[in-house]
């Protein structure tokens, strides 16, 4: 069962334009993400999906196989969806081109999800919310679960809303990281939906699956992320990175 993980490196990011390009400790930032995706076990190949020449020359000269997609692309899954659809592959890993401290670990567990359950058609990664402040900050989306671990709901609110809390985070919240994997027959029909109105909503491209009537089975981890969306972000993973090295 052969399996690929896509970096999609958007350039023209609205909030921090070249981002993917953003030096952190003397490197851009998409070469972090892609040595960690390198480091995957049960990755086959990794590749960097670019909109923009000057992305696709850096990924090329740090010795990663780039590929160049149609700039336009609403989002990410449909850059990957380009990229994947005349390759001969069955699973397919969306690692966030914006996430520079992506675990290894993490992506492979989610790779063994699918590989061992030929039912879950997409799975994705989340993480028990400790800090009540990222319950409450919409740029934290938040992920609601059933008993076997699959998604009932993601949202920018608070959720699950405790009517009779007492205190902060009584029960659980989950932090959800941008990480899925697909089937790649799957990803082809997701991707050519037409947007859900939850999704218009959220702002948030998995609840087209959710609201369609398919199930995003998840995978809870202990490590942790963070995206880089402003140069703000920047400044916190150089930070990071010092106190990882």
């Amino acid at each position: 069962m052969k399996t690929i993980g896509v970096i999609p490196a958007r350039f023209a990011s609205t909030r921090f334009p070249a981002k993917v390009l953003a030096n952190i400790a003397g490197k851009p930032m998409i070469e972090h993400i892609w040595k960690r995706a390198r480091q995957c076990r049960h990755l086959d190949d990794v590749l960097i999906a670019c909109d923009h020449q000057d992305v696709f020359k850096v990924a090329v000269g740090f010795g990663a196989k780039a590929v160049m997609t149609d700039p336009n692309h609403p989002s990410g899954s449909d850059r990957i969806a380009e990229v994947v659809s005349p390759l001969a592959v069955d699973i397919v890993v969306n690692i966030q081109g914006d996430e520079p401290f992506v675990d290894p670990d993490v992506v492979d567990r989610l790779v063994v999800l699918l590989k061992n359950d030929s039912d879950c058609l997409m799975g994705t990664v989340i993480k028990e919310i400790t800090d009540d402040k990222d319950f409450q900050n919409p740029h934290v989306v938040k992920c609601v679960i059933d008993s076997k671990g699959y998604a009932l709901y993601f949202s920018r609110a608070p959720i699950p809303y405790h009517r009779h809390a007492t205190k902060p985070l009584e029960l659980k919240g989950y932090k959800h990281f941008g990480l899925y994997a697909y089937r790649k027959n799957f990803l082809l029909q997701y991707k050519d939906w037409p947007k859900s109105i939850l999704e218009t909503t959220e702002q948030l491209e998995q609840l087209r699956v959710l609201e369609r009537g398919y199930r995003i089975r998840t995978v809870v981890t202990t490590a942790d992320s963070m995206a880089v969306d402003t140069p703000q972000d920047l400044k916190k993973a150089e930070a990071w990175f010092a106190q990882l090295n």
